[in-house]
């Protein structure tokens, strides 16, 4: 079974739903929800406006905590490696590392295309 868990929006109580409505007949009160998965807030808030109401509250703070741009990040020849995969090939799925600037393309495996073991989070090749 499941584990459950409560959305994280700090206001999901606020809105008047149903499925957040608990208690007796005469006692109802709303609730956070409480579910297995979520779709927003990379499965921690259950609706659109609840992943809102976060990023209203904690967006500044998460950005003061993990580091704010203080300069502009710049493409060039050595970050603009992505892992591509060819569907359309008439034997066989292809593998390529390609760069977006100088349209190289650069043969892989599956492994390092699925696991993207060749490419720094920042998209510098490391093959």
């Amino acid at each position: 079974m499941s584990q459950l868990k409560y959305c994280q929006g700090p206001k999901c109580h606020t809105y008047d739903t149903k499925d957040r409505k608990k208690g007796p007949k005469d006692n109802k009160r709303n609730e956070t929800r409480r579910r297995s998965s979520f779709y927003y807030l990379d499965d921690n808030a259950c609706s659109m406006q609840c992943e809102r109401d976060w990023f209203n509250v904690y967006g500044s703070r998460a950005l003061d905590h993990f580091g704010r741009l203080t300069q502009p990040k710049v493409l060039t020849a050595d970050n603009a490696w992505r892992n591509m995969r060819n569907w359309n090939h008439p034997d066989a799925d292809t593998y390529y590392a390609y760069n977006y600037l100088t349209e190289e393309r650069r043969p892989i495996t599956e492994e390092q295309y699925q696991n993207d073991t060749n490419i720094t989070e920042d998209g510098r090749l490391t093959i």
